[in-house]
């Protein structure tokens, strides 16, 4: 129900939903205020809507990508075990160290000495951002590992003191390039389930959702510091546990993303979904399909596409010509192999460029299957082909959500002519 009352100056109206009455001031600079006149609500059901408000994006579930409350629930449990275990490896250094700490003094130098390693980190790591950016999925678990190995080097230190610097230094450097892969990885994915242009909200109720659950992390590391894990055989025990659940829910946690750029691995599986069964797969179809060990891998259906490889390697001065005429206005070059096909693009070229040559090497494969090499007249009809079903090719993967506007081939060679 909707109840309207206009003044020259202003207008007032009020809403009522779900037992809730508000009523919202519409000034005339074009300002938006609310104020809830009546809620008859139950306690629980005010806390939750409280909870939803502070630590989810406005106009959640609809503002989002499928898959958020999943990858949310994931990041929660794995924020505490990384909490916890990072307590208990300061506990662990300290104790190598010589002293004799509180779960308390734990607590505050563990902050320290992962800040510390930061810079050594981005050091490190300056160089993989383009990778980061191609394969965030496949880097933000690499992190959480390294995290997990510089945590178990610290819960080991006290058994080697005299060689506590290089146990404590290399494990905190594991853990400093850990903080900075998780870090350049986070962008990519809360772009991804980003809907309607919230990126800004998503990325502060996700770091609310971090800052809420490292706490009770904290918490329940001081809790076993004090108890279970005083000893070191209590480390051993419950270190290792907190570790695997660690990965576990990074993996949980990065399989529910939607990631909607196009790199290798999804475009290939694009391509083969589409020669197979004539289907256009969204994000969310393909995010638990990819494999985040291989990402390199060659997809037989899409052709056996391999990209990235210097143009002198994959091509024959005497082919050049002869591949540019038969693609005289695109941004790709296709050369057969014994046991695939690369692919090298042009510099400013962009995932629809890419899309064209995956359809092409693809439909050229199909044609070519009685030959050991594909003719000229083969790649020219697959190209031909390729052009026939593009546009409502394009039209249909833009529609599900995909991003053609770039194509993200990590560090891959390009060249321009």
């Amino acid at each position: 129900m909707v109840t309207k009352k206009a003044e020259q100056q202003a207008v007032y109206w009020t809403e009522i939903s779900d037992s809730v009455s508000r009523r919202f001031h519409f000034e005339a600079d074009g300002q938006v205020s609310m104020k809830v006149v009546d809620d008859s609500r139950a306690v629980i059901h005010k806390m939750v809507d409280c909870f939803y408000n502070k630590f989810f994006p406005s106009g959640y579930p609809y503002s989002v990508s499928e898959g958020y409350l999943r990858y949310t629930q994931f990041r929660a449990l794995q924020h505490i075990t990384s909490a916890a275990l990072s307590v208990l490896s300061t506990q662990s250094l300290l104790f190598a160290a010589g002293l004799r700490p509180t779960p308390a003094q734990a607590t505050a130098v563990s902050w320290i000495l992962r800040d510390g390693m930061q810079h050594v980190g981005k050091l490190i790591c300056s160089n993989l951002g383009a990778r980061m950016d191609s394969e965030p999925k496949s880097w933000r678990i690499l992190a959480d590992v390294l995290f997990d190995l510089g945590t178990g080097l610290e819960v080991v230190s006290p058994l080697c003191p005299h060689l506590f610097l290089e146990v404590a230094g290399l494990g905190n450097f594991a853990k400093g390039i850990a903080v900075v892969a998780a870090r350049a990885t986070r962008l990519p994915i809360y772009s991804s389930f980003a809907k309607e242009g919230n990126l800004s909200d998503l990325f502060a109720k996700g770091e609310a959702i971090s800052t809420l659950f490292n706490v009770v992390g904290l918490g329940a590391g001081i809790s076993l510091a004090s108890t279970i894990c005083s000893s070191m055989q209590g480390k051993f025990v419950v270190g290792p546990l907190l570790s695997i659940l660690h990965v576990y829910s990074v993996v949980e946690e990065i399989q529910a993303v939607p990631v909607n750029t196009l790199n290798f691995q999804r475009t290939a599986m694009i391509v083969a979904d589409f020669l197979k069964a004539g289907k256009i797969s969204s994000p969310a179809d393909l995010r638990y399909r990819e494999d985040l060990l291989f990402t390199g891998r060659l997809i037989e259906d899409a052709g056996n596409v391999k990209l990235g490889r210097d143009l002198r390697k994959v091509v024959k001065p005497s082919k050049l010509w002869e591949l540019k005429q038969i693609f005289p206005e695109e941004k790709f070059l296709l050369s057969h192999g014994n046991k695939w096909v690369d692919m090298v693009l042009e510099q400013d070229a962009t995932g629809e460029d890419a899309l064209r040559g995956w359809l092409v090497a693809a439909y050229a494969a199909d044609i070519g299957k009685s030959s050991h090499e594909p003719s000229a007249s083969a790649l020219q009809e697959a190209y031909d082909k390729m052009n026939d079903v593009f546009p409502p090719f394009l039209s249909e993967l833009q529609a599900k959500g995909w991003h053609t506007d770039r194509f993200l081939d990590g560090t891959g060679s390009r060249f321009s002519w």
